[in-house]
């Protein structure tokens, strides 16, 4: 949803920001489509191309992850460079282990679906702030929710080319995290830069909108990407 970002939109205003609803999310169009992260990066590339944007970086959060990742195999020539937000490259539970996580949405959404995400909102301590992401993901039509997952859990997304643009990784510290994380970002984007946040939840831009930001003016700034 694009209002996860408008904290964002004040902080960087020699910039041309767009903040975009996610085709299914937000007040995006819903079709009854396959959720796929390809359809993600061609939707934000229409986007784009309707603003007139020749070329980007990218900052995604979550499944903002892998859209990004498809976005810039699709357009590398598009893509100026990449910001992951608390959002993974690989799969880092067996797909097996996905699918077991899965079922019990796909069996019963209304009802798994609040519990699930207050699992991820928990440790939001804002209750504010933990309401507006409550009530927006769950805003999420059931069928757009079940597809998308499906499409984040595809294990043939997951290779292992080289990203050949900036990136920058900002984690919440957590042991959902493979202690070899660091390391395989390194291995996919040798130059990559990660930093881990103590403290924060998996909304991380959120909570610490003003030390997210500056991280990225600083990652932009050391890759001469400000004047893109």
């Amino acid at each position: 949803n694009a209002d996860f970002w408008k904290s964002q939109l004040q902080d960087f205003p020699s910039l041309r920001l767009i903040a975009i609803d996610l085709a299914g999310h937000g007040q995006s169009d819903k079709p009854r489509v396959d959720y796929t992260m390809d359809y993600f990066a061609r939707s934000i590339d229409a986007v784009l191309t309707d603003a007139k944007v020749k070329h980007a970086v990218l900052v995604g959060h979550s499944m903002g992850t892998p859209v990004i990742r498809q976005y810039y195999r699709l357009f590398p020539t598009k893509t100026d460079g990449l910001v992951i937000v608390d959002g993974a490259l690989r799969l880092v539970v067996s797909k097996e282990q996905m699918d077991e996580f899965i079922a019990p949405l796909k069996a019963n959404y209304q009802t798994t679906a609040p519990q699930m995400i207050d699992g991820m909102i928990g440790p939001v301590k804002d209750e504010k702030l933990k309401s507006e992401i409550r009530t927006a993901m769950l805003a999420t039509p059931d069928y757009v929710a079940l597809s998308a997952m499906d499409g984040m859990t595809d294990e043939k997304i997951y290779t292992t080319e080289q990203i050949k643009v900036p990136v920058l990784a900002v984690l919440a510290k957590s042991p959902f995290w493979p202690p070899d994380t660091e390391e395989f970002l390194h291995s996919l984007a040798p130059t990559l830069e990660v930093t881990m946040w103590d403290g924060v939840s998996h909304f991380l831009m959120m909570e610490k909108p003003q030390e997210f930001d500056q991280t990225v003016q600083t990652f932009l700034s050391k890759n001469k990407l400000l004047s893109k």
